[in-house]
């Protein structure tokens, strides 16, 4: 099956079972983060895990999302030169061998590079499924099989804490990536009979200066925010890092706005519609996993739950997201991507307020509901938003498309990650007062660095142990309804993006455009050609 019979006007013939592969290739990706949040308090255990400090958490979690989201323009690239199907094998496979290696990691530093070597693979598998998307479905179907792409993310959400927590409950902590190992395998195994390759007849050279301009200065930024929540941000390796990350940042920017055959190329963020869109995705996904993030300590340590029914308390969030992204075309069709995608970010606002007033004691239906109004809000917010993205290139561009859309997605959640990290860890240290006196230096550092070292310092300190947790939980408690607030706030903003640079409803007699030229032309924005 050639380039031009998959992007024929009448749609691949076998489109929806290739959009069941896809969901499939997805999955795997999907997976593997929803597990990691139910498996970091074990991993953090120094006899069942790896005795991994926060920090090392954040690091185990932000080397895959920093590398995922810094390759993802260059295999958006290399999906239209070289062909969406091959690469979308391609980074299936890396996946299965790189989770092989995480699973028997001795190390928490061993973690950390076995997880960047997944981001690898993640970033050839995310954009070659939405690319294969635009190319084997007709715009007029489109957002429906986009809706069901995203719902497959609620899918993967469910699913990921309730086998992580049942393989915790039953295995070690290695079998969390383990079991990426055989789907990724199928994946491949049904991509490459079902899937039709196809490609950009006119594809753009790779940006090699650009990709390592923009990993570098992602790295630089995550880490001096992570290190400002350990040292405190006027400490100069915090505020240096942080100082070379927006030089280097700001390099990147001024040679993609100069080289002939950008990685990303920043020109269309003229597109009111483009920046907006990328705006809300960013927004949302910044608030969103950063409260998971801190969900999970909260459940495991203070609520005391296992991995199992913690991860249960997961999936109100991914059914929300199951149940209301598949519709989530029909709401746009009926209002409008203005008004879909803002009630969606006051939603998931109102779903991380309800965090500030949640206690040690809280009922926690009340969690469950917090997670479903999050969910809810984010199926409203991810589709809308995605198809925009789409809309606004020609479909041989899909793969820069998707991977614009991945990559804000992935860099707002591994900033998320870090930036409320950091307040979690700032404000936990500073309000744990003295409950620390009287420890041997190391565990009082230990118990200071985290709510999970306190934990680890309390098994083994005897009576000075029992007075550490209640001190411990309280001062976790302060921090979290801190970090919900910063969550809330930046989910309002993205509201606010919303409602004033989306599109609103279109009129029934007025065609929808299918690219940047149709946007630019209908928001009087002029686009240069690359």
């Amino acid at each position: 099956m050639d380039a031009q019979t998959t992007t024929a006007p009448a749609g691949h013939p076998r489109r929806w079972v290739i959009l069941g592969v896809l969901v499939i290739s997805l999955l795997v990706v999907v997976l593997d983060n929803t597990i990691l949040n139910v498996a970091l308090r074990t991993i953090a255990d120094p006899e069942h895990g790896l005795g991994a400090t926060q920090s090392e958490l954040e690091w185990a979690i932000n080397s895959y999302t920093l590398v995922f989201a810094g390759l993802l323009f260059t295999a958006g690239i290399l999906a239209d030169r070289l062909g969406r199907r091959i690469t979308l094998v391609t980074g299936l496979a890396i996946f299965a061998l790189a989770s092989l290696i995480s699973t028997y990691a001795d190390t928490a530093n061993q973690l950390i590079a076995a997880r960047a070597l997944m981001g690898l693979g993640a970033a050839a598998v995310m954009p070659a499924t939405l690319s294969i998307i635009a190319n084997v479905f007709t715009p007029q179907e489109r957002p429906r099989a986009i809706g069901i792409w995203a719902g497959a993310v609620g899918l993967g959400v469910a699913i990921g804490p309730i086998v992580g927590g049942l393989l915790l409950e039953h295995f070690w902590w290695g079998s969390v990536f383990l079991i990426n190992v055989p789907i990724a395998l199928a994946g491949v195994f049904l991509v490459s009979f079902l899937v039709p390759e196809s490609r950009d007849p006119r594809p753009n050279r790779i940006d090699i200066p650009g990709v390592l301009l923009s990993i570098v200065g992602l790295t630089l930024l995550t880490y001096g925010v992570i290190e400002g929540g350990e040292a405190g941000f006027g400490d100069p390796k915090s505020w240096g890092t942080l100082a070379g990350a927006v030089v280097v940042l700001a390099a990147f920017v001024w040679w993609e706005m100069r080289t002939e055959f950008p990685s990303l190329d920043v020109r269309l963020f003229r597109n009111r519609t483009f920046s907006a869109s990328t705006g809300v995705i960013g927004l949302v996904f910044f608030a969103a996993m950063g409260a998971m993030f801190f969900g999970a300590f909260y459940l495991q340590l203070v609520r005391n739950y296992g991995p199992l029914a913690s991860g249960a308390l997961f999936v109100p969030f991914a059914v929300a997201q199951m149940v209301f992204a598949p519709r989530s075309a029909a709401m746009v069709k009926r209002f409008g991507p203005k008004m879909v995608s803002t009630v969606g970010l006051l939603l998931v606002a109102a779903g991380l307020t309800l965090w500030i007033f949640i206690g040690q004691d809280t009922p926690i239906w009340i969690v469950g509901a917090a997670f479903f109004v999050m969910g809810a809000g984010m199926a409203n917010v991810m589709p809308p938003a995605t198809e925009s993205i789409m809309s606004a290139l020609p479909r041989e561009k899909a793969g820069v498309g998707s991977a614009v859309s991945n990559t804000i997605r992935q860099l707002g959640g591994a900033l998320g990650v870090a930036v409320l990290g950091a307040v979690l860890s700032s404000v936990y240290r500073s309000n744990l007062g003295t409950a620390t006196d009287g420890l041997p230096a190391q565990a009082a550092d230990a118990a200071r660095e985290s709510i999970s070292g306190a934990y680890g310092v309390a098994e083994q300190a005897g009576a000075a142990g029992a007075q550490l947790i209640p001190a411990a939980n309280a001062a976790f408690l302060d921090a979290m309804h801190v970090a919900s607030i910063g969550s809330a706030v930046f989910a309002l903003l993205g509201a606010v993006v919303a409602l004033l640079w989306l599109p609103g409803k279109r009129p029934a007699s007025a065609p929808k455009p299918t690219s940047a030229e149709g946007l630019a032309e209908e928001q009087g924005v002029e686009l240069v050609e690359a």
